[in-house]
């Protein structure tokens, strides 16, 4: 019995257990380019903004418990996502990069609190065109010989773009292409020599190309960039062997004293390979002229004695000195020769002597234009110094004593004989508007002697001026003020420009243009400016004028400056009134305007004031002296007041009113007024009154309302007449007669929201009745006794929209009478009607019979009608 009771408890334990079980939660896979779920297969542009956000984590629990999100990395790599756990939306926390990392591995999760379901997941990192190309191998240093041949590859630039698809791919171009000697492969980056171009290491050793590699450009934060690098590219020139050997240092010159040993060396010449970059060895050798008494050292030049002086049988010997260049092949290439003098001279101790074409000299003179070019030697100067000692005894210094930095003296250094030669150094100091003359001494001090002989000379340079100065203006622009009454001829004012260059150049010639130039003229040598013998000046019409000057020298160097003149007003206008006399009309208690114009052009000229010079009697009127509003005194409010002060009971007043100028002198002018004066009240009894008042002195005003009146009229009689035709041309016939008997039910009366609209409205068909004329006595009517003529129909009602303004008197005329409207009001009295009738008549009667006539003529084709 225990033990079946056991084994139930159990079995329900068992199912109690069943039933509380809780099944794990699950993602759902919404595949690819979906933006939520469990971020299977899903991939991020690596340009992505931080912070934004790009995927939301999405599943469910079976039993509908809430569940959580969460990701997680591996502990070595960047943790590059956050996610919400209560909704699931995943955050970029770390700036991605897909040349560094093209994929990440993440681990997402879900719980509903009891159970945990994870998923490990790869999310891949998509390109961006963030990357530029990035040169390799640089420095780009090639060695190129200045012969190669246009056309030949000469260097080869590589960069790669870590980018994919097309902005990985690089093209290559120059940055400058037109101020190169070289081209590039646009695809393989091979550096070429253009066609045509040749290299020259005499002129320029070194090449430096801008080589700038483009990718083909992509998408990058959302827009399309392209993005490039530049590199730059040393090209070197090689000399090539292709110029001979050139002396240093000529001519040369030589002494031998008599106490000079033989062996001892006389002087040294200096040669060098023309081409500087990798000269070839030079070896020296004399051609003739020595006679055995000297040699030379084939590899330093150093020409020696080997005789004793006392055995030589010549004063001056000319040697001619050869050297020949040896190629690295060790042949003999290019040659030069040189001459040499060597003279034998006494051994006595004298101090260096300077020479000059015709023998010892110490002052050299030489005239030579402002600014010569850097570099350039003084040849005008032929100067020679020399030491007639021995040895040690005739080495000395030369420099030159005075401004410095301007010139230099080669060579520096002298051994018994030099040909000295200037050099300018410092072309803008040497300036003819500076100094007119340099001066120097030319110092020559021995060296090594305890007596430190030495001998000046003075070097006079005279300067010669060249036209390196342009005229200017002592200020850029010029002001004038003349008066407008000023003759033709009068001056205006003085330009001065200055060229401190000499002679013609320094002179100036003056001359002016523009738009404002036309009444004026200048003195081309003395630059006063004067108006035209016929000009007339004017402020009122032009006030101001601007023009420019020009000073040029005789070369065509020039400078401009502007010149401004104010004409200044003179008082040359009176104040004029618009009419000699004028009428107004002046309302009680407003005021009336009169007004004058000055055609001055400035204040205070063409200011007017206004006065009151005679009135009968005196104490009516005021005026205000700067407005020239009239008014009656403060006294005089009514008409009766204003007949107490003027018993003759006019309402028309004359007063004679002067406008004057503050000009000096002052002008005036005056002007006859004649008031009407007129109360209020009879404006307001009378509103046509009122209008044609207000009216009277602006009489364009009035014509303005009259001709908006008439267009009105003109427009409402377009409109009915339009109306009228095409109702006609809609029936196309004419209707028989009996129909004009028939009424018409008249339409619902209308009224306007305006009140002065109202108008009674009738029946459309009794606006019209027909009624026979009586016999026209003035006219021979024949038809009389003949059959009646067919009745015309009749005419349309009169449009709605026209107001009743009254008994209108408007008639159509017929066969056999006229049709007149109907009046809205009672009858009038028999004679009136008969009066009426019988002024109509005349006109009628004859409308009448012509219509009849042409009636007649038609019977045949109006019987279809009846």
């Amino acid at each position: 019995m225990g033990r079946g009771l056991r084994a139930v408890l159990a079995l329900g334990l068992l199912f109690l257990r069943l039933a509380q079980a809780n099944f794990a939660p699950y993602f759902f896979d919404n595949g690819v380019g979906s933006t939520n779920g469990n971020m299977a297969l899903f991939s991020l542009p690596e340009d992505t903004p931080v912070g934004s956000h790009v995927y939301t984590l999405n599943g469910t629990d079976p039993e509908g418990d809430p569940v959580s999100y969460h990701i997680s990395f591996d502990p070595s790599a960047r943790s590059v996502f956050s996610v919400d756990p209560n909704f699931g939306n995943i955050t970029l926390i770390e700036e991605l990069d897909r040349e560094r990392e093209d994929e990440i591995e993440a681990i997402v999760s879900i719980s509903d609190g009891l159970n945990l379901v994870a998923e490990k997941v790869t999310i891949l990192v998509t390109d961006a065109n963030d990357e530029a190309p990035r040169f390799i191998q640089e420095p780009y240093i090639v060695q190129v010989p200045e012969d190669t041949p246009a056309g030949s590859s000469i260097a080869k630039v590589r960069a790669v773009d870590r980018d994919t698809g097309s902005g990985g791919s690089v093209t290559y171009f120059l940055k400058n292409p037109h101020s190169t000697k070289f081209s590039v492969d646009r695809h393989s980056g091979v550096l070429r020599l253009q066609a045509g171009a040749t290299l020259d290491y005499e002129k320029a050793s070194a090449h430096f190309i801008a080589v700038v590699a483009k990718d083909g450009g992509g998408r990058l934060r959302g827009a399309s960039v392209v993005l490039s690098a530049t590199t730059t590219v040393t090209v070197n020139v090689e000399d090539v062997q292709d110029m001979a050997p050139v002396f240093v240092g000529t001519p040369y010159y030589g002494y031998v004293y008599q106490d000079t040993l033989p062996g001892s060396e006389v002087l040294t010449v200096v040669a060098m390979d023309g081409d500087r970059g990798k000269p070839n060895r030079v070896l020296y050798s004399l051609v003739n002229g020595s006679d055995g008494a000297f040699e030379i050292n084939e590899t330093s030049g150093a020409i020696s004695i080997t005789q004793s002086p006392a055995q030589l049988r010549r004063a001056v010997y000319e040697l001619h000195v050869q050297v020949a260049e040896v190629s690295s092949a060790g042949t003999p290439a290019a040659q030069a020769m040189a001459p040499v003098t060597i003279r034998i001279v006494d051994l006595n101790n004298h101090p260096p002597t300077f020479y000059g074409e015709s023998g010892p000299q110490n002052r050299f003179e030489l005239s030579m234009y402002e600014h010569p070019p850097q570099g350039e030697i003084l040849r005008g100067l032929k100067i020679t110094v020399n030491d007639s000692d021995q040895g040690a005894n005739a080495k000395f210094n030369l420099r030159l004593v005075g401004p410095g930095g301007i010139f230099r003296v080669v060579p520096q250094t002298v051994l018994n004989e030099a040909q000295v030669t200037i050099v300018v150094e410092n072309s803008a100091t040497i300036d003819f508007e500076k100094f007119k003359v340099l001066t120097f001494k030319l110092l020559a001090i021995e060296v090594n002697t305890p007596e430190k002989f030495s001998s000046t000379a003075d070097i006079v340079i005279q300067l010669l001026d060249t036209n390196d100065n342009v005229p200017k203006f002592t200020s850029h622009y010029y002001i004038a003020r003349i008066p407008e009454n000023a003759p033709g001829g009068s001056n205006v004012l003085a330009v001065t420009a200055v060229d401190p260059d000499t002679g013609p150049w320094g002179e100036v010639k003056y001359s002016i243009y523009g738009s404002g130039a036309d009444l004026f003229l200048i003195h081309p040598s003395s630059g006063i400016i004067y108006t035209q013998p016929w000009a007339s000046l004017d402020a009122e019409d032009t006030a101001r004028y601007n023009f420019y000057v020009k000073a040029e020298d005789m070369e065509g160097r020039y400078s401009l400056a502007e010149v401004f003149v104010t004409l200044l007003d003179v008082n040359d206008h009176y104040p004029q009134f618009g009419k000699r006399v004028q009428e107004k009309t002046m309302v009680l208690g407003t005021p009336v305007k009169i007004e004058a114009t000055d055609q001055d052009a400035e204040e205070p000229n063409n200011l007017v004031d206004y006065s009151i010079t005679h009135a009968e009697p005196a104490n009516v009127f005021d005026i205000d002296t700067h407005t020239g509003e009239i008014r009656l005194k403060n006294s005089i409010r009514s008409l009766d007041a204003l007949h107490n002060i003027t018993p003759s009971g006019d309402h028309t007043w004359s007063l004679e009113v002067q406008a004057k100028d503050r000009g000096s002198p002052s002008f005036s002018t005056t002007a006859l007024l004649k008031i009407d004066i007129i109360d209020t009240e009879m404006l307001s009894r009378n509103p046509m009154a009122a209008f044609l008042m207000q009216t009277k002195d602006n009489p364009m005003k009035a014509v303005g309302v009259l001709a908006g009146i008439m267009a009105i009229i003109v427009a409402i009689t377009v409109l009915i007449s339009t109306a009228t035709f095409w109702r006609n041309k809609k029936s196309n016939k004419v209707l028989p007669v009996r129909r004009v008997l028939r009424k018409r039910p008249s339409p619902a009366p209308r009224t306007s929201g305006i009140k002065w609209l109202k108008f009674r409205r009738t029946k459309a068909a009794d606006k019209f009745v027909l009624r026979e004329d009586p016999p026209n006595e003035n006219c021979n009517n024949n038809s009389l006794g003949s059959a009646p003529p067919p009745k015309v129909p009749a005419p349309p009602p009169p449009p709605s929209v026209a107001p009743s303004m009254g008994p209108a008197h408007w008639m159509v005329p017929t066969v056999s009478g006229s049709l007149a409207p109907q009046q809205p009001h009672p009858s009038p009295k028999p004679k009136a009607l008969a009066k009426h009738k019988a002024a109509g008549r005349p006109v009628q009667s004859a409308l009448v019979s012509e219509l009849r006539q042409k009636f007649e003529k038609k019977n045949v084709h109006s019987e279809a009608y009846f």
